[in-house]
């Protein structure tokens, strides 16, 4: 049966931007940032910080904020979700039908789309894509997008018809088809390695939407242009044809202060991840702030529970117990940050309120640990066996005042007798140290997806494997039950059935202790007021197809 119809929603730095902004930014009087009280003019290059560089284009890799921000505004998708209603809608597929179990989908697309160097989109090329994406390619170190399960093949059925098969069913598949991971390239980008959608290509990483990646200064600034003959938006949209800007240049600013007193200052229109200290800044007249909900797993801490310090529950139990999430919330962030009740977002697909799981009780958690063995030593410092109660947790770069966050638990399970180490480092860094449970045993992180999935994007084995349920060193598997019920989150034909298997797995996170959710995190950006019409997809990434300048 046709799905459109179906609702997925259940519920130095400073002073180069300057001289950038002058000679690039259109100027003007201040106006309402939705544009609801003017007509949209044309033209102008809007100047964009971003407080990290991007890593890769390559789309099933993008979900890293600075990635998705460019593949978000190069790409097409074959169905557009609705950021405000979460619905599937038409884009370059004009329909889809699914079978009754969710293992076939049939796609119609449009005739008249064709990539920014001149080749058609066609039904074979949205194959090619699917197929790299739903299988990955490991001798280009291409990975399979976590938001595509159990693939098997697609096939061109007509000249304008594809059909997508499953060996089980894959129920978030149209969904998935609707995000950046899923952002449809031109045959020659597919046939690229892993390292030529780095840095230092991405002029040469061609997608068919309304921009085009024009200029490229590794590690401080990426260019988009709009391209002229743009004419296949999604249909729902007001806006169609070429986008209003004449470009988008997206400058590393890594400094919130930076960052923050350029936009200020109006020397820049856009700043994404405004830090919640300074948000009281945007109140001020000719300024605006635009907090985005993420819509997926919240902001907390993933326990690896298979080092031997975490491996009793009751351990995990206490440092849940301890650590006290309203101080946190209220000492950091603003209302822009609500605290989590669940793995989820209550704006999530799946979710469910587990709150009772994680309240704090620093007496609870004393007890708990001294029941488990960890014994107060004169030092102040637990100690069992021999050796003390020492872990060290990651600073999640990407997540707002980390650093801050893991400060205040570490003073907080202090009291308790817990040492909290804090591992620094760079993005690198970072990355190498998040798959060693010897090295990080409580990791810190969120994802952003608007589907059920989202939840075993995050901690199923074979996807992001924030708990190490998946030991990387011999491939087995600490808690199978886990998986199994991750696993029926993507595999459940339904939405009642989907939203009965994240609940329970959801439920058993809980019960295990195998997690602790802090806050729903947004996304929150700094305007000026001469932008108008600006947006974000449905996790919060910046969408500049329908943004204008005043002036």
């Amino acid at each position: 049966m046709p799905r459109f119809a179906r609702t997925l929603a259940t519920t130095a730095v400073a002073a180069a931007i300057a001289l950038l902004a002058a000679g690039c930014s259109a100027g003007g009087s201040a106006a309402p940032s939705d544009g609801a009280s003017a007509e949209p003019q044309s033209g102008g290059t809007l100047t964009y910080l971003e407080p990290q560089t991007w890593t890769t284009l390559y789309p099933p890799s993008a979900g890293f904020y600075p990635n998705g921000g460019i593949v978000n505004n190069v790409t097409d998708r074959l169905l557009y979700q609705n950021p405000e209603t979460l619905q599937l809608e038409p884009w370059i597929a004009t329909d889809y039908k699914v079978n009754d179990d969710a293992t076939q989908y049939t796609f119609d697309l449009r005739t008249d789309v064709t990539y920014s160097d001149g080749t058609p989109l066609t039904a074979a090329n949205v194959v090619k894509n699917i197929d790299l994406y739903g299988k990955g390619d490991k001798a280009r170190a291409l990975p399979v997008s976590e938001a595509i399960n159990n693939y098997d093949h697609g096939e061109v059925t007509g000249d304008h018809t594809v059909v997508f098969h499953f060996t089980a069913p894959s129920p978030g598949f149209a969904q998935a088809v609707s995000t950046i991971n899923s952002g449809l390239l031109s045959d020659a980008t597919l046939d690229r390695s892993s390292e030529k959608f780095g840095p230092g290509n991405a002029k040469e990483i061609i997608g068919s939407g309304p921009f085009v990646i024009s200029d490229e200064q590794i590690g401080t600034q990426t260019s988009v242009t709009a391209r002229k003959d743009y004419a296949w938006a999604p249909p729902s949209l007001k806006h169609q044809g070429a986008a209003y800007l004449a470009g988008v240049n997206y400058v590393v600013a890594a400094e919130n202060s930076v960052r923050v007193g350029t936009v200020v200052a109006g020397q820049a229109d856009i700043a994404r991840n405004i830090p919640a200290p300074d948000e009281a800044q945007f109140a001020a007249g000719g300024l605006s702030l635009h907090a985005a909900a993420t819509n997926g797993v919240n902001n907390g801490l993933s326990f690896r529970f298979r080092d031997q310090r975490l491996a009793d529950v009751r351990v995990r139990q206490a440092i849940i117990a301890g650590i006290d999430r309203q101080k946190i919330v209220d000492t950091l962030f603003t209302k822009n940050y609500p605290l989590a009740t669940g793995a989820l977002a209550k704006t999530a697909l799946g979710y469910v309120d587990t709150s009772s799981y994680y309240a704090y009780d620093p007496t609870k958690a004393a007890s708990l640990l001294d029941a488990a063995g960890w014994t107060l030593g004169s030092d102040g410092v637990r100690a069992k066996d021999g050796e003390k109660l020492s872990l060290t947790f990651n600073e999640a770069l990407p997540q707002p005042r980390s650093k801050e966050v893991v400060t205040l638990i570490q003073e907080q399970l202090g009291k308790l007798g817990i040492t909290v180490n804090l591992f620094a480092g760079d993005m690198a860094a970072q990355t190498k140290a998040s798959n060693d449970q010897s090295t990080i045993q409580v990791y810190h992180s969120m994802v952003g997806r608007a589907d059920f999935d989202v939840l075993k994007s995050q901690y199923f084995s074979k996807n992001r494997n924030t708990l190490l349920n998946l030991n990387p060193a011999d491939g087995s598997i600490g808690d199978p039950q886990l998986d199994a019920l991750l696993q029926a989150v993507a595999s459940e034909p339904t939405s009642a059935q989907r939203q009965t298997a994240s609940e329970a797995a959801q439920k058993y996170l809980a019960e295990n202790a195998y997690i602790l959710p802090i806050f729903e995190e947004p996304q929150v950006f700094g305007l000026t007021a001469k932008v108008h019409g600006f947006e974000t997809e449905s996790v919060g990434r910046p969408s500049f197809y329908s943004t204008w300048l005043a002036g």
